[in-house]
């Protein structure tokens, strides 16, 4: 960490103004929590699909072959299509007959399709400073033999917890997923939360560094997280509002 916390003093310092007044570093906890979740493929629904839901909610059809020779398509095509249909549940067999189910007549409303997929688990990892899930990057987790102390506002209750409200869950997963589908593209959606298991508790490290602008005669803090790898605003506006009125006093 001490060839990283150089690396910050240079750059913190590049202002000729700037001057570090106080380091230090601490540990923040964070919560493994491992989610077992279901996700759904959701994606503009194709002119063919809406072509075949369109017709069988409007007029009988027997078989796939019957609906290839309304459309004229290529009854390969009509049965790969009226197979998928089936097995998502967007039509059966009644009487002899296709017929949309509520689900079908739904998505085809919405002009969206929707195809469940199989369960799914990822971990997430859950920091009591800051009441939420953060989006790590599993690359930027190390394991650190010695480590300094813990954080000095770390909320004891939030620590103890094991149980997370479901939206919570599924905008953390979503969160994940950090490509946007474009216009026409599909998305992967997290419909429903299985099961969650709320492991391990491991520290991270945090770099502190209490700054005095000499020109403008304000102080201010930045905070380097080490599992974001990145500066943390989070916790900068909280040791901001818990000591600034202090940093005078102490190093000035």
């Amino acid at each position: 960490m001490s060839k990283l916390q150089q690396r910050l003093m240079r750059e913190l310092q590049q202002n000729r103004n700037i001057k570090i007044v106080k380091t230090d570093e601490w540990c923040i906890p964070i919560r493994t929590v491992e989610v077992t979740y279901e996700p759904v493929r959701r994606s503009t629904m194709d002119v063919l699909m809406t072509m075949l839901l369109i017709s069988i909610q409007e007029a009988d059809f027997a078989s796939a072959q019957d609906l290839s020779e309304l459309l004229l398509v290529d009854p390969l095509f009509i049965e790969d299509l009226v197979s998928l249909m089936t097995r998502v549940s967007l039509i059966e067999q009644e009487e002899g007959f296709y017929r949309l189910t509520s689900k079908g007549q739904q998505q085809l409303e919405r002009g969206i399709f929707e195809e469940e997929l199989d369960v799914e688990m990822a971990n997430l990892y859950y920091s009591p400073c800051h009441l939420a899930f953060l989006a790590v990057d599993e690359g930027n987790i190390e394991e650190y033999d010695n480590l300094p102390e813990l954080y000095r506002y770390v909320d004891e209750e939030a620590e103890k917890q094991e149980q997370f409200d479901e939206a919570m869950l599924i905008e953390a997963l979503q969160q994940e997923d950090s490509e946007e589908a474009g216009v026409g593209a599909s998305q992967k959606i997290v419909s429903k939360i299985v099961q969650t298991d709320a492991k391990q508790i491991n520290d991270s490290p945090c770099l502190e560094f209490v700054l005095h602008d000499k020109e403008q005669d304000i102080m201010f803090v930045r905070v380097w997280n080490a599992l974001l790898n990145q500066w943390d605003p989070h916790l900068e506006q909280q040791l901001t509002e818990k000591e600034q009125l202090e940093w005078r006093k102490k190093y000035l």
